[in-house]
């Protein structure tokens, strides 16, 4: 999907003169992780600095807020369903993830200021375990579910069960392999550099799960 529609959009985009493209790459080219996404990733931003077109490129790291189906937001429905929440090992696999709504206000930016054209690593300004980031989530939600920690092999062993009678798993042996993996992002000052305020982790999870607009909003597989 990555692939195949960037070529399709960069195919019509031809046909326009003065196009202003903002492409939405991933952290992931600057990650040690070896699977399908990563690859497709890395091949989609190929794809638009060979195009031609005048480009501003933006690599977020992990991404959590309203309307998220996967990641954080299937974690937290998750939490709700379970006494008992597994942790893979022991749980402190550094994370940098990026409010969406921050990210949202840097797109707008580069729509509003052409001149900031090149590629920049947008990552979440602060340093946060997994195991803590799912120690939030269960405070700001009120879940009562306990974290259990799981050796790395039982968890994968469970993961390759589960993918046994569902086809589209919400987390992959893949994806755990990339949740183990080492990464230690660029974190660049762009909340001086696009005139954007980096919202705090804290608040920003809290507005995720309570916010009375938008946070009982499911989308769906």
């Amino acid at each position: 999907n990555s692939i195949t529609s960037t070529r399709l959009i960069l195919a019509l985009l031809k046909h326009y003169p003065n196009v202003q493209l903002i492409h939405i790459s991933s952290s992931v080219l600057n990650s040690a992780a070896d699977d399908f996404y990563t690859r497709s990733k890395r091949t989609q931003e190929q794809l638009v600095r060979a195009s031609g077109l005048a480009c501003t490129i933006l690599r977020p790291t992990l991404m959590f807020g309203w309307f998220d189906r996967k990641h954080l937001g299937w974690l937290a429905r998750f939490m709700r369903r379970v006494p008992l929440f597994p942790i893979p090992g022991h749980g402190h696999y550094l994370r940098q993830p990026l409010y969406a709504a921050d990210f949202c206000r840097i797109i707008v930016r580069c729509l509003e200021k052409p001149e900031l054209s090149g590629t920049y690593n947008i990552s979440g300004q602060e340093n946060i375990d997994y195991i803590d980031i799912i120690r939030r989530i269960r405070q700001v939600t009120g879940s009562r579910t306990l974290l259990c920690r799981l050796p790395y092999r039982v968890f994968h062993a469970l993961l390759r069960l589960w993918a046994w009678f569902d086809r589209n798993p919400p987390f992959t042996t893949q994806q755990l392999a990339a949740l183990c993996t080492r990464d230690r992002f660029e974190v660049i000052d762009w909340p001086s550099l696009f005139g954007v305020p980096a919202t705090p982790f804290a608040l920003a999870i809290d507005e995720t799960f309570n916010d009375r607009r938008y946070s009982h909003i499911i989308l769906e597989f």
